[in-house]
């Protein structure tokens, strides 16, 4: 018998304080088998729903759509395969012929099972080196006059440290000089950067695809870079360089 959460989490409060199991049953109107499967459960992972289809075309591909489908965690949403795109790309790349009908009720499975507790959330917690850049405007004055002054921002959320640099624009060029400044100045460089809306890195096409500019593209593969580019208006998937 699956419950909701909160439910879940005053059973495990109530055990904890001593409260009898039978007693727990009452009080949020579970039967006591319930309240032992979750009183005595060692962490509060979820376990995937038993599969008890029998065996498909897809199965020998299961492999290969699980690869596609792991790859996607690092990409925004419009950027991931649909159900659609992993039974075209079965047809297009392999000798699969199974029909379509079996494609989404697998890639439903996959992500039941391998559902994150942050999904559907912002990231709190970012790996080591991880940078989000973003660019900002503000007024400074230069020779005498007043204008807008274009400032990269460059924050590593895991440490909570961040860096700005003045450029006189936001294109590629602008953005790859001002990285290099930063990279300078802190003595490495980012394994990963996470963007916006690729402005000055290239562009985005009406399927939200993200083509790099070919300085850009450049850059990253000479510093051996990674570019996560958020999906459009999300700001708080870089929430750390949004503040």
């Amino acid at each position: 018998m699956a419950i909701p959460m909160p439910k879940q989490q005053d059973i495990r409060r109530l055990d904890r304080q001593g409260v009898s199991r039978s007693e727990i049953a009452r009080r949020p109107d579970v039967d006591r088998a319930t309240v032992a499967r979750y009183a005595d459960m060692d962490d509060m992972t979820p376990k995937p729903p038993m599969d008890r289809r029998r065996g498909s075309k897809i199965d020998p591909y299961a492999a290969l759509v699980d690869e596609w489908l792991e790859a996607d965690r690092m990409l925004p949403r419009r950027q991931r395969h649909t159900a659609r795109r992993v039974h075209d790309r079965l047809r297009a790349e392999t000798g699969y012929d199974g029909e379509y009908t079996t494609t989404p009720g697998y890639v439903r499975r996959w992500r039941e099972a391998n559902r994150s507790g942050s999904d559907g959330y912002g990231e709190l917690v970012w790996a080591p080196g991880v940078a989000q850049i973003d660019f900002g405007v503000a007024k400074a004055r230069i020779a005498g006059e007043l204008v807008d002054d274009h400032c990269l921002v460059v924050t590593f959320p895991r440490s909570n440290m961040r860096y700005v640099t003045s450029l006189p624009g936001e294109n590629a060029e602008c953005l790859c000089h001002g990285l290099v400044e930063v990279f300078e100045h802190i003595g490495g460089v980012p394994p990963v950067i996470v963007m916006d809306n690729a402005t000055g890195a290239g562009r985005r096409n009406a399927r939200g695809e993200v083509t790099p500019a070919a300085v850009f593209d450049a850059f990253l593969a000479h510093h051996r870079i990674d570019a996560r580019f958020c999906d459009p208006y999300s700001g708080w998937e870089k929430g750390a360089v949004e503040n």
